[in-house]
């Protein structure tokens, strides 16, 4: 077929620019990308690791603080008492008040230690949080205990240190696990390439050699099937190369003599030399890897609620518990001993158990949920921020669009024959032909007819022998070599779409035509449909050409589109819907929208795609369903609930308990001892945890039932 109805906008004609390779110098070349000390990759593991070892620090502590619990809480003289009234007696013995001292003192440092450095940090920055909170508490209670054991008159506060420890550990530890997905963006692109490459010497030897020995200029073969090694330029042979996970070009683009090719991309069925242009830092890859970094790098992350929620309670707990201390010793003028023990009070039942777990339990909850209605969440800041999207940006080739070049429109010339008998014979011949336009066309229909004398017609199509007629598939450029004129409303709307038209001719008589595109996914007419009911502006980014974006913004009702746009301009265009001031999101499938994806508010990777765009992104549709984009924004919203209304039962008995616990009716017989602060506690704590399940019966599978906040 024609190379003039064959061949599609050439994305990578345009030189990538100095400018974007100053402000990267920390680019290396691939050889060092796989192997170097400093390089990108070798930062990337490092960081990965030192999240998984913290996750594992956290689960040790945990489970080594619980053993130690154990004996705390039994040799503890108020739970001993607790425990007597239940008809349960546990037996002391001579020192086992300096034992549960020793035991307090390992917990307090092993299983404390994240959070007495986390309070550090904390204060470093100037943004007292949860660390803070948890730290001042358990200090407080482990210091005052401490001194009571060694003489102080008051109540022994060492349980109470104990259970918050435990509970703050499994919090956290549920909570780092639940977020741990770190990206892997910048391995899975390295990957695209291959290990070695055939290198053709001056004498026409081909010799295989490591990448990272490969050098501007040196040419090289590429055999069918092969991944590209590095950018080239064709200089011998011709065939179609798959640039879809690159450049977001939905058909195989024509490569002949004097093109340009990417690495990485997959070469067709015929083999070719290329001479090298670039390796390295200066590749395609790499460009990629860099915008994926300055996106990942320049993306704000929000306060978390519950660091909100504590710093609050740190400033409360520091002040009422000074207040308290000052105001029974100074005005009431009671003994120190009395007015300690009642700060110390306020100051450790204002750390409420409950607070470490409103959040995780929301989001373990839901990211299960999520996960069996195929949405898997990596980043849990922009899963929440979903919630407030105003616009949703799509990739058009595999996300609202199939990602395989199909039939889409028949059209019929002579009256005595049906569609289905037209595109019997078109199947027929096309399916002895490994050409992609072809192999799209015999996708179309098992039932064929048996074909004879099949001969492939160079760059024009292809022939066969088919029930005794002679049978062609052709482009139209074959029809104006043989001075045939085909003039038709419905094909000349066709070819303004953008879409690819064949004719089929039987015994020299033109039949009719076959349109072939991209074919629409079926669900996303209705999830565009649903999103913009809802208020989210629907948007289109793509690397097609103008008339085959307009084709499918206009089928699918889409708000806005943005047509051949180049791979490395796919950030600045989400970066400029940005501007307007709209929470973005894009999703996409490709290794071209994975800087799109680091750079948008919330990036949604199809799950079919390539493992750089899955890795990029912060959540993931299992199902490459673009509708599952909207029970994204539905569980965003009931999870933003949970986690308000657990903050609230975590911490709106403070209300209550810190002026009883500072003793304010005092005179009235009213006095919060810490053994009904610790029924609150746990009272707050059972709330929160049955208030998250509920989160279970968010009605996913029916989102536009509950599509409002």
């Amino acid at each position: 077929m024609g190379n003039d109805e064959m061949s599609i906008h050439e994305h990578m004609q345009h030189d990538m620019g100095q400018q974007t390779m100053e402000h990267h110098p920390s680019h290396v070349e691939q050889g060092d990308m796989k192997r170097g000390e400093h390089s990108p990759l070798a930062k990337h593991a490092e960081h990965t690791n030192h999240h998984a070892m913290m996750v594992e620090d956290f689960k040790k502590r945990f489970f080594v603080s619980i053993i130690i619990t154990i004996p705390v809480l039994l040799l503890s003289p108020i739970i001993r008492e607790f425990l007597f009234t239940l008809g349960i007696t546990v037996p002391g013995f001579s020192g086992d008040i300096y034992v549960l001292f020793l035991l307090s003192t390992v917990l307090f440092f092993y299983g404390g230690w994240p959070f007495l450095k986390g309070i550090r940090d904390e204060l470093t920055s100037h943004a007292p949080g949860m660390m803070t909170l948890i730290a001042i508490a358990i200090t407080v209670a482990y210091v005052y205990s401490s001194l009571v054991v060694f003489g102080l008159m008051g109540m022994i506060f060492f349980w109470e240190l104990a259970t918050l420890i435990d509970i703050m550990l499994l919090g956290h530890w549920l909570e780092m696990r639940s977020i741990m997905g770190t990206s892997k963006a910048l391995e899975e692109l390295a990957r695209l390439l291959p290990s070695d490459a055939h290198r053709v010497d001056t004498n026409g030897n081909v010799n295989d050699v490591p990448l990272e020995e490969i050098i501007a200029g040196d040419l090289l073969l590429v055999k069918p099937g092969e991944k590209i090694p590095a950018d080239g330029v064709v200089v011998e042979g011709n065939t179609s190369v798959n640039e879809a996970m690159l450049t977001g070009e939905s058909k195989p683009v024509t490569k002949i003599k004097d093109k340009e090719v990417i690495g990485g991309s997959i070469n067709g069925e015929g083999a070719i030399k290329i001479k090298v242009k670039k390796t390295g830092a200066g590749s395609f890859l790499s460009q990629v890897v860099a915008l994926v970094r300055e996106a990942q790098e320049s993306k704000s992350h929000t306060q978390d609620l519950a660091d909100r929620a504590a710093k609050w309670l740190t400033i409360i707990s520091l002040s009422v518990g000074t207040l308290t201390l000052l105001v029974w010793t100074l005005l009431i003028q009671a003994n120190f001993a009395f007015s300690l023990e009642r700060a110390v009070t306020v100051m450790v039942i204002t750390c409420p158990h409950a607070l470490g777990l409103a959040i995780p339990l929301v989001v373990a909850i839901s990211s299960a949920l999520a996960a069996r209605n195929g949405l898997l969440i990596r980043n849990r800041v922009a899963f929440e921020n979903a919630r407030n999207l105003n616009a949703i940006i799509f990739d058009k080739t595999g996300t609202l669009t199939q990602g395989k070049f199909g039939i889409t429109e028949t059209v019929i010339f002579d009256a005595t024959m049906d569609e289905k008998e037209l595109l019997k014979y078109a199947t027929s011949v096309e399916a002895n032909s490994e050409h992609h336009i072809a192999r799209g066309i015999a996708a179309s229909m098992e039932d064929m007819y048996n074909v004879e004398d099949f001969l492939s017609i160079p760059g024009k199509g292809a022939q066969g022998m088919v029930e005794g007629k002679e049978v062609k598939v052709v482009s139209p450029g074959y029809l104006r070599e043989q001075g045939i004129n085909v003039e038709n409303e419905v094909v000349d709307k066709l070819r303004s779409q953008g879409k690819t038209v064949v004719y089929v001719m039987m015994d020299g008589i033109v039949k009719g035509a076959i349109a072939l595109a991209d074919i629409i996914r079926p669900e996303s007419k209705l999830a565009i449909s649903t999103l913009k009911e809802i208020g989210i502006k629907c948007m289109m980014l793509t690397g097609d050409n103008e008339q085959v974006a307009r084709w499918v913004a206009e089928e699918i009702g889409l708000d806005e589109y943005f047509a051949e746009v180049l791979p490395q301009e796919k950030a600045a265009k989400v970066k400029e819907v940005q501007s307007r001031g709209l929470v973005v999101a894009m999703t996409g499938d490709g290794v071209n929208d994975a800087p799109a994806l680091a750079q948008a508010d919330i990036g949604i990777a199809i799950g079919a795609g390539t493992d750089v765009a899955v890795e990029t992104a912060d959540i993931i549709l299992v199902k490459s369903n673009p509708k599952d984009v909207v029970s994204i924004v539905v569980l965003s919203r009931a999870t933003y609930r949970k986690m308000l209304q657990n903050l609230f039962w975590a911490t709106g008995y403070n209300v209550v308990a810190i002026p009883l616990a500072a003793g304010v009716l005092y005179n009235q017989g009213i006095l919060l001892s810490p053994a009904v602060g610790a029924v609150l506690m746990s009272l707050s704590t059972i709330i929160v945890a049955i208030n998250a399940r509920f989160l279970s019966m968010t009605g996913l599978q029916n989102p536009e039932l509950d599509l409002h906040p």
